[in-house]
């Protein structure tokens, strides 16, 4: 087993058997924890596993791009962030409100609203701080 794969075990490893994959799960785990890139390799996993002709192929990697937007935002990368969420929403926008019992709507919301503030700043401000992280209510079992 890769180091990756072991961080990645350990990091699922309270989601076994939850009704969901457990890599489904530890993405909104890490990204409401501010671990936004250990967000991305959670799911990517998944994403991978899915083939380019998956049902929840662009679904899982909207999410993984919202989960790099904000990794961008934590390296002050602000222009980087804008394009991975206007890919997010993109990915994000082919699937119904609720998809995996997941507020797509809410998401997509999320998405307007951080890059609003960026964007409304002129890529000057980065809008992210510890005490203002975005969180997102994970599916319902």
């Amino acid at each position: 087993m890769s180091k990756k794969s072991a961080k990645i075990a350990a990091l699922i490893a309270g989601n076994e058997g939850r009704g969901f994959d457990a890599h489904y799960l530890g993405y909104f785990d890490c990204f409401n924890t501010q671990l936004f890139y250990e967000a991305h390799d959670v799911l990517e996993e998944l994403w991978l596993a899915q083939g380019k002709t998956g049902a929840n192929y662009a679904y899982y990697k909207g999410l993984i791009q919202l989960a790099g937007a904000f990794v961008h935002l934590q390296k002050q990368r602000l222009r980087p962030s804008v394009a991975l969420f206007n890919l997010a929403e993109a990915n994000l926008r082919q699937y119904p409100a609720r998809h995996e019992s997941f507020d797509v709507t809410s998401a997509l919301i999320l998405i307007g609203n951080w890059r609003g503030r960026i964007v409304s700043q002129d890529f000057i401000v980065n809008p992210l701080q510890a005490d203002n992280a975005p969180q997102l209510v994970p599916p319902a079992e």
